[in-house]
Order: structure tokens, then sequence, then C-alpha cells
């Protein structure tokens, strides 16, 4: 009978002893020889509330909705700057643009015409992982300079399929903007479609754009799965004008913006699924976000930042918050996180899971947010900038945001210096309806204070976006 109940405990002790091992060791990959692949999902000018787990009530996200639910949904993530070319110089080298001279007050983005481009001493995400024997891809767009020397096959990927810049660049004489956007061709932009550093169409078919970078992403992982990989995948929408395939018309009730998110929708559960069939899902980790909030001057056919206020180009929190999702089955904890956190925090975050050391040569902007993914720790970040050009407009500190500057987002170049600057407790009030200033003058102050120690780090470096 003693047997009996000492072989009883001994089971028990193993089952218990397995339970905590097991709820320790979350956040470990599979294979412990093995380092993380990575893939980062980027939309672009997708809105706060543009999908189903955000609140879209209508936009039909079943896959991006299971990333969330089997994943981590993060409702405070922010994005570099409000606009495309800066916001996705943050992503890549873990860095304020303001110190790699990629924001500008003149041109806010880069275009055809320009001759700039992230310049070739920034390290990126690809740049730091090439290093540690990944290989490395970028497709979709890219928007940091399409000059040979800026092209992402300089900037640390081994491979690049997509267009170099934004998908409404190089319009053609014909309809004036407003009708060539709304009502879009393909001809109307003349904007090319890129092989490494080679023009392949031009036009490019952007009707079937989204399918293209699908097959893409799926071929390199395929091809990568012995070895550990990187993959950018940048789509091109929803940014206007809006092209979607023919699978997907008129299949959303938010009309030609929904079937865009839906087909958008379909290439993450694409790209999901071959990471199951292939194995891979057990050491990868996937983040979809986007590079800024909605267009909103285009209404109907821009996106929504559901309760938060503003939207693209702007500094208000529609304009910068993003909907962000983390996913690795076996590595990330899953959970809704309110912690803050940034695009710039993902170089720090996978090189720490590559075991790159990064050269301390530099200011980095970003934090290692591997602890709150894993559930073991919290964000070190407590300080967001929202940057204008190469103006902070607002400073956000814990709960609390200061507008020390605001402006229209499109159509006015009139700025208005708040004094004293307009707070919200965005814990309460995330829409920034309610100034609390005059109650809180002892924020604003260790605000401001924040603010001063930042610019002091700031160094002027040479403008790439007025070349």
């Amino acid at each position: 009978m003693k047997r009996i109940k000492t072989n009883q405990i001994i089971v028990v002790a193993i089952f218990i002893f397995g339970t905590i091992w097991n709820q320790n060791s979350f956040g470990a990959p599979k294979n412990n020889s093995q380092t993380p692949n990575f893939i980062i999902i980027f939309a672009d000018d997708m809105g706060y509330g543009d999908m189903g787990t955000f609140g879209h009530p209508t936009i039909k996200t079943p896959h991006l909705d299971r990333l969330a639910f089997e994943g981590q949904k993060w409702t405070n993530f922010y994005v570099a700057a409000p606009v495309c070319t800066p916001s996705r110089a943050g992503l890549m080298t873990g860095r304020l643009p303001i110190r790699s001279g990629m924001c500008s007050e003149k041109r806010r983005v880069l275009f055809p015409d320009s001759n700039g481009g992230l310049p070739e001493n920034e390290i990126t995400i690809a740049t730091a992982l090439k290093g540690a024997g990944y290989s490395t891809a970028c497709i979709g767009k890219w928007h940091l300079g399409h000059h040979s020397q800026f092209l992402p096959g300089n900037h640390g990927f081994d491979y690049y399929f997509g267009i170099p810049y934004s998908n409404d660049m190089d319009r053609i004489d014909g309809p004036d903007a407003q009708v060539a956007l709304t009502h879009p061709k393909i001809d109307y932009f003349n904007v090319p479609l890129m092989r490494n550093n080679e023009i392949v169409e031009r036009p490019a078919d952007q009707t079937t754009i989204t399918k293209r970078y699908t097959r893409e992403a799926i071929n390199f992982i395929q091809q990568n799965k012995e070895k550990p990989f990187f993959l950018y995948l940048a789509h091109s929408m929803p940014h206007m004008p809006l092209f979607r395939s023919k699978e997907f018309e008129n299949t959303s009730l938010r009309g030609i913006y929904g079937d865009v998110i839906q087909e958008l929708d379909w290439s993450v559960g694409k790209i999901v699924n071959t990471l199951k069939e292939t194995g891979l899902d057990k050491n990868t980790i996937v983040v979809f976000t986007s590079d800024n909030g909605p267009w909103l001057i285009f209404r109907e056919q821009g996106g929504s930042a559901g309760l938060l206020s503003g939207g693209k180009g702007g500094t208000y929190e529609g304009g910068m918050r993003e909907p962000t999702i983390f996913w690795s089955p076996e590595i990330i904890q899953p959970g809704v996180i309110a912690e803050l956190g940034t695009t710039m925090d993902l170089l720090p975050t996978f090189a720490k899971l590559a075991n790159v050391t990064l050269p301390n040569d530099r200011v980095y902007d970003g934090y290692d947010i591997f602890p709150v993914l894993s559930g073991t720790g919290h964000s070190k970040r407590e300080v967001v900038f929202y940057y204008r050009g190469t103006e902070i407009f607002a400073v956000r500190k814990g709960a609390y945001k200061a507008h020390f500057i605001t402006q229209p987002e499109y159509g006015s170049n009139i700025k208005t210096i708040q004094d004293p600057p307009l707070l919200f407790n965005l814990n309460v009030d995330p829409s920034e309806k309610y100034n609390i200033a005059e109650e809180h003058p002892e924020v604003i102050e260790k605000i401001k204070q924040v603010l001063a120690e930042h610019l002091q780090t700031v160094i002027s470096v040479e403008n790439q976006l007025e070349k």
C-alpha cells in the first residue's frame, strides 16, 4: 500500500515538474541549436481599425484574426513617422529617421526625381542578420531610394522583387490626379516592377501584384527552409490607387478598400500555411503591421483609424499607432499587449534572438521587446516621439501625450504652436478628445524635460529627401 502511494506521489511530482518546465521554457525556439526565422509583413496606409480583430465591423480578416488569437495583439504599437519613407527608414534601422537624414519639411517622402536614399553606412535588419548567416529577401515596396546604391541589394538583402517607391508615382499624362487615383487603370501609373536591379515590367500590373508578392514570398520560404532567413514582405496596398485581383472583386461589404484588405488577409493565410506545411511555424516569428495610418483624404477609398483621431500624415494617434500582431506558436506567449512598442524595436529584438551584437558607434531608438513576446518581462519603452518631418510635434510618456505643435495632415501648411501643450491621457482617452493640460502641469513639465534630453542626442546629418 505504501509503495502505491509512493509511486503516485512520484507520478504527480513528475507531472507538476513537467508542467512547470513547459511553462518556463515557453519562448525558447523548438530547436535550441537554431536561431529563429523572421518575417515582417508590412501593409501600406492600413489604419488601426481596418481588420476584424481591431474592431472593423464589415472587413473580414479571418487569417489575421487567428494570428492575433494565437499570438500577441499589440494595442499601443507605433511607427517612426506618419508617412512612408521615414517610417520605413525607422523600421529598417531601429533609429529615428532624423538620425539618417530620411525626413524633411520640404519633401515628406522620396519621389522618382529624388537623388537621395538610405545612407550606405546605416545598419538595416537585413545587414545585421545577413552577417549572422541569414538568407534575406525584400519583396514589395521599398521606398528608401531607387538609385542602384540605395536599393535593397546594397542594404543587406540577397533578393529583391517589388516596386522601388509608392504605387501612385510615375503618373502619366491623362486624367487629373483625383480621377486617376479614385478610378485607376494600370496604365495611369508607369511604376516599374523590379527583380534585384533589373526592371522586369513597366508599368507594373497592380491588379495581380499582391498575388505575385505572395508567390515570391512563398518561393523564398521554401527555398530557404533548411537555413535561417529574414523575409521583409512590404505590400503596396492599401495605398491609393487601389487594385485587387479578379477573385477579390466585390467580395467585401466595405467596397474596393475592403476587397484589398481581404486579399492581404488571404496573402497572410498563404504565408502561414506555408510555414505550417514546412514545419517552419515552430521556429519563425511573424510580425504584421503597417507603415502609417489611413489616408483619410480619400474618404471611402481610404482606411479607418477606428476610435483613434487623425490619420496618415499627422501626429494624432491615428497617424502613427498601428494595428500590430506578433505570432509564433512555440516562441511567443499569446495575449493582448498594452505596453508601448514601435517598429524600431524590431532590429534590437531580432538581433538579440539571432545572437548578433550591434555596433555601439551610433544611437539606437529601439529596445529588445522579447521579454514581452515571451511573457517573461516588460518593455523598457516609456516614451514615443511623434516626428513630422524633422520636427517633434508631440511626445508620449507613459499614459500621457503632449502636443506641442498641431497641423492638419494635408491641405494646410499652417502650424499651431500649442502653449501650453495639449495633454491627453491615452489610457483613458485614446481618441484624444479631452485636453487635461490645466489639471496636470507637472506632467507637461516632465514631458518637456524628456523632449529636451532627446534633442541633445540629435546630430545634424545630410538630408537625403531634399537631394
